[in-house]
């Protein structure tokens, strides 16, 4: 038996080679760079492909071919690459085939791949690629101009920059008479409007820094500098620089500006990324504020008001996530590589889950703000404060999700006043998944009545401008203002998600609370509310009602009434959890 062994094993060994030859690489998993590879190539072939790519069918296969490569690593190299190329194959197969519904899933591709990876070398492009989209295909001009203004603001030594400015240009010279025209940044500069008493050099003449707050945590600061009245401002990123001992470090200067008495000229901040933060008066007529960070992925300055500040927010890469990779030059053919062993997942709806967190997009934890509070009543009428109402619901509601597995945090629970800044801040420090600010609604006209839900963008109309300007505690002219500066904030925002959000919630409530009263619906709607500005999350306010009309306003006196509403928030809540978990899996 000895002897014929060898000659055995020998043969044994030589079939199975030949089996395994024969068995293709994919079998046993393709490297990603490779499988990027592939899909990058179908792509550019269907796209020179005037029959094949008239077919739904094939664009779709290598929609699909880019999704798996997202999906093995959503925070690799690739991730950024095949979220753009997603958006590029769902714009191509939109101009084939017509439909709005495939230029939205192309915008929503690149709204995520600028959302996830704002730093990419590719972010510029799906900027770009999205607003001419929005623009010509989708006739959303003021989403476009949103879009051109944020390469031409963040993006400036982009090659995306020129063109963005001839598109502002060309939509500037084409407004309509009599409305207001979109303004343009000039380089870093961000100026607030003049203020009027500003041609004295006397400090008595001057603005003042009264004082400097802030909240951190690992991954996110929100600093607030309030001043006496309206300023001019400059700010400036400063890189690390090991060799003088520098960290992440961001200036601003106030110009016209001196130091308050309250302000502490240096302040070491032993919590979160928030390093140090200096203030100095930097000549007769500048104040500086320079902060540094432990570490730094974005940031995002905006002036509110009423009272007049400046607020600060930064961004940190979450521990164990991967900061965006610098990639090769944007349209070079990817080079080959040696497969690699790739394992799948065990089963699909595990890695759906891993995919809805990395993405950001999981449903545990949900913040409600009930709106005003302490000195601030918010609306009066019929005997009711806005503030005791929006806190009552609030309980209501929390109770209630609760019931249903989630997680309720408030930014108050009691008879007190935050600043509305303060109240995103509590949700990203403490990393809701979900923000729903609640409040009641009013009007001159005691006939207006009905539910409504926002979300934050720019107003679409008057009544939008006339209560973000009530919620705001500013003028309705000054919305027009701070429709400017929204543009810059909408690039990170989860705009989307948070339009879906408020659909499925207010279609909730609207379904339960007609089961048992007659209730108008006055819509989703969208406006520049302080209180959702710089979210990470998707954030909805919601109004329950108008205090000014008495039926509504006897309405949600009763418990009874507001149960109803929360019940079919919670419902709206658990429907738009399941479109995304559908979606993931996919």
């Amino acid at each position: 038996m000895r002897k014929f062994f060898i000659p055995n094993l020998i043969m044994a060994l030589f079939l199975a080679g030949l089996l395994v030859s024969a068995i293709p690489a994919s079998a046993f998993g393709a490297s990603i760079k490779d499988d990027f590879t592939i899909a990058w190539k179908q792509f550019h072939a269907l796209s020179k492909n005037k029959k094949k790519s008239q077919y739904r069918a094939e664009w779709e296969k290598v929609g699909k071919k880019f999704r798996n490569v997202f999906k093995r690593s959503t925070r690799g190299t690739y991730a950024p690459k095949s979220l753009y190329y997603l958006g590029r194959t769902y714009e191509e197969l939109g101009n084939r085939s017509g439909m709005k519904k495939d230029f939205r899933t192309a915008v929503d591709y690149y709204g995520r791949m600028i959302s996830n990876f704002p730093s990419h070398q590719w972010t510029d492009d799906s900027i770009y690629r999205r607003a001419e989209i929005r623009l010509r295909k989708l006739h959303e001009k003021d989403l476009a101009y949103s879009d051109y203004l944020t390469i031409v603001h963040r993006y400036a030594k982009s090659d995306m920059y020129s063109k963005a400015r001839k598109r502002l240009d060309s939509m500037d010279r084409k407004s309509a008479s009599g409305k207001t025209k979109h303004k343009k940044p000039s380089g870093t500069i961000v100026p607030a409007k003049k203020a009027s008493r500003k041609s004295s050099t006397s400090s008595s003449n001057r603005s003042k820094l009264l004082s400097v707050r802030y909240t951190s945590s690992e991954t996110y600061t929100r600093v607030v500098l309030d001043l006496d009245e309206e300023v001019r401002y400059r700010y400036q990123i400063l890189n690390p620089n090991q060799s003088v001992n520098r960290p992440h470090r961001l200036y601003i200067d106030l110009e016209n500006t001196v130091l308050g008495n309250g302000v502490h000229k240096a302040t070491h901040v032993a919590d979160g990324i928030l390093k140090d933060i200096r203030s100095a008066q930097r000549d007769p007529r500048t104040t500086r504020v320079v902060l540094d960070f432990n570490a730094m992925q974005d940031y995002k300055i905006f002036p509110l008001e009423n009272p007049f500040r400046l607020v600060i927010d930064v961004q940190a890469p979450e521990e164990g996530k991967v900061v965006d990779n610098k990639s090769p030059v944007r349209h070079s053919s990817p080079k080959k590589s040696r497969p690699q062993k790739y394992t799948p997942p065990a089963n699909s709806k595990k890695m759906a889950g891993e995919l809805l967190e990395q993405l950001g997009l999981t449903f545990k934890t949900i913040m409600l703000d009930p709106g005003h509070g302490g000195k601030d009543p918010g609306a009066s009428a019929n005997g009711l404060k806005e503030k005791d109402i929006n806190l009552r619901f609030a309980k209501i509601l929390a109770a209630k999700l609760k019931k249903s597995g989630f997680t309720v945090m408030y930014t108050r629970s009691t008879d007190k006043f935050i600043p509305l800044e303060e109240r995103t801040a509590m949700a990203n420090i403490k990393k809701a998944d979900m923000f729903i600010s609640i409040h009641c609604n009013a009007h001159r006209s005691s006939k207006i009545n009905g539910i409504e839900t926002y979300t934050l963008n720019l107003a679409r109309n008057r009544n939008a401008v006339r209560v973000a300007a009530r919620e705001n505690a500013v003028s309705a002219k000054r919305i027009s203002d701070l429709q400017v500066i929204l543009t810059d904030l909408m690039l990170n925002s989860k705009m989307k998600e948070s339009k879906d959000l408020a659909k499925s919630i207010h279609s909730g409530s609207l379904k339960n609370i007609r089961r048992k009263w007659s209730v108008k619906d006055q819509g989703v709607r969208e406006a520049p509310f302080y209180v959702l500005m710089g979210a990470k999350m998707p954030s909805v306010l919601i109004e329950l009602g108008y205090l000014t009309n008495r039926t509504e306003a006897k309405r949600l006196k009763t418990d009874r009434y507001l149960s109803y509403i929360a019940d079919g928030i919670v419902k709206g809540v658990l429907d738009y959890k399941k479109q995304i978990e559908r979606y993931a899996s996919l």
